[in-house]
């Protein structure tokens, strides 16, 4: 495969690629074209083959792949005619369901036998990008037509819909294969700007020692949308904010601001660390819990008319160890909002001198998780002047500007490419699904009034009144 002159090249086996759900969204706009810029930086396999695969045709091989080149043309930036070429020579389609998946095996070994290797060296990979209600029966059906044998799966979340259907997909999972191989895709923990939390903390001799209930007062992790549900709305039906996107995102990301030292970064120590940082959290209080429903939301395609459906939660959640006892960690997603931001916030104690006691502010160190991820401190320093008086003050990391020369990776292009090499570190293990589900089970069984909210705000005013101090975002 042609490659830019300057990749390192990676020694990858053989593989045969399955991706089901490959007419669908998210194909189109992350995975496809993931797969098109690891083989733009010479970090796809030399050999393999990618089957698409759904209960419906998009028509014949020739026309799924002038889907996919369409595809990616509308949204690589000047792609390469060669390399894109190659990639979609490579491309099939074969429909399957549930029930029937023979002629989709009968696919994946054609394609091994086309591979310059021996079948035994080939691997498989199995992307599952498909609804809730359908993927215990797909896992079956792999494991029927022994598709995973040789094979990585990785799944998309939500992973079940509460503690009990969890602990029914993992079951299903371990009838077919092994832990090893099974990555569980949380597309936050593919992201630059995510992983740069390990390294701000534990690289620096600033961060570390303060990085505790002893300094830090608060933690608000803020991931609010813009968009509404963008044609979505039988999904979000079946989900609803808190599983979207609380049991999983946002909850990871607090395991990655409040883990203790992994040691290694590696898939065993990292998740360890996280796993002991979710098995400390409190069950959450309902009490403690705002759901909110933008207006309009019942008039969308496929919502009820009388739905109870939230589109925004906020929480507060507490880690019981010694580190962040007593330190609320704020937690706030919604649609329709008046931003779309992914931002943390550690919010610093104020120092116990009295010399500026009527002139002391907060001290944020604030983390926004863009592809362009930059830190803030935000201080109070002298305004100069002949007076002692006090003025906010920042200081600024912007790594785009100061490492001209880095190579990031985009999430899900980062995240494919361990699956490749079967790196397990940014994914989630089933301990964690299952502690996770067992933390916001109390909200699932007693869940809060839904508040209506208006498009474009913050959403509803219990939310904003629940940190002390207010949100740094709208608050």
């Amino acid at each position: 495969m042609t490659s830019r002159p300057d990749s390192a090249g990676e020694h990858l086996p053989p593989h045969v690629m399955v991706l089901f759900g490959a007419t669908g969204d998210l194909a189109a706009r992350k995975l496809f074209p993931g797969f098109y810029r690891l083989a733009e930086d010479g970090r796809l396999p030399a050999d393999f083959r990618l089957i698409g695969s759904g209960r419906h045709s998009p028509g014949s091989d020739e026309e799924f792949r002038d889907r996919v080149r369409q595809g990616l043309e509308d949204v690589v930036e000047h792609p390469d005619a060669e390399i894109l070429d190659d990639l979609v020579s490579r491309v099939s389609f074969q429909t399957s369901n549930a029930d029937d998946g023979s002629d989709l095996a009968a696919a994946v070994r054609r394609a091994e036998e086309e591979l310059d290797a021996d079948v035994e060296d080939v691997r498989r990979l199995i992307y599952l990008s498909v609804p809730p209600g359908a993927m215990q029966g797909m896992i079956a059906m792999l494991g029927r037509e022994r598709l995973t044998e040789r094979a990585r799966l990785v799944i998309e979340k939500p992973f079940g819909l509460d503690l009990e259907t969890a602990r029914e997909l993992d079951a299903s999972l371990k009838e077919v294969v092994d832990e090893d191989q099974v990555f569980r895709i949380d597309h936050f923990l593919g992201k630059e700007a995510v992983q740069n939390i390990l390294a701000l903390r534990f690289a620096n001799g600033l961060f570390e020692p303060a990085w505790n209930r002893e300094t830090v007062s608060s933690v608000q992790i803020d991931v609010p949308e813009a968009l509404g549900l963008e044609g979505r709305g039988s999904f979000y039906e079946s989900t609803g904010a808190l599983r979207d996107m609380v049991s999983t995102h946002l909850s990871q990301l607090l395991g990655f601001v409040a883990l203790e030292d992994p040691v290694d970064f590696d898939a065993g120590t990292l998740r360890d660390a996280k796993s002991a940082v979710f098995a400390a959290m409190r069950p959450l209080d309902p009490a403690r819990v705002v759901y909110g429903q933008f207006e309009g939301y019942r008039d969308e395609d496929d919502v009820a008319d009388d739905s109870e459906v939230e589109t925004f939660v906020a929480i507060e959640a507490f880690v019981d160890n010694d580190r962040w006892r007593d330190v609320p960690f704020y937690l706030r997603t919604g649609k329709a909002l008046a931003e779309g931001r992914r931002t943390i916030t550690l919010r610093l104690r104020t120092p116990a001198t009295k010399i500026f006691s009527n002139q002391a502010g907060c001290n944020d160190l604030v983390l926004e998780l863009t592809d362009d991820p930059k830190i803030t401190v935000e201080l109070q320093a002298k305004r100069p002047g002949p007076d002692m008086e006090l003025v906010e003050a920042r200081l600024r990391l912007d790594l785009v500007d100061d490492v001209p020369d880095g190579d990031p990776l985009e999430a899900y292009e980062r995240l494919l490419l361990d699956v490749l090499r079967g790196d397990q570190t940014l994914f989630t293990r089933s301990d964690e699904v299952d502690r996770l589900w067992q933390v916001v089970q109390p909200v699932l069984d007693n869940p809060p009034s839904v508040q209506p909210y208006e498009k474009g705000s913050w959403g509803p005013q219990a939310a904003l009144d629940l940190p002390q101090g207010g949100w740094r975002l709208g608050g």
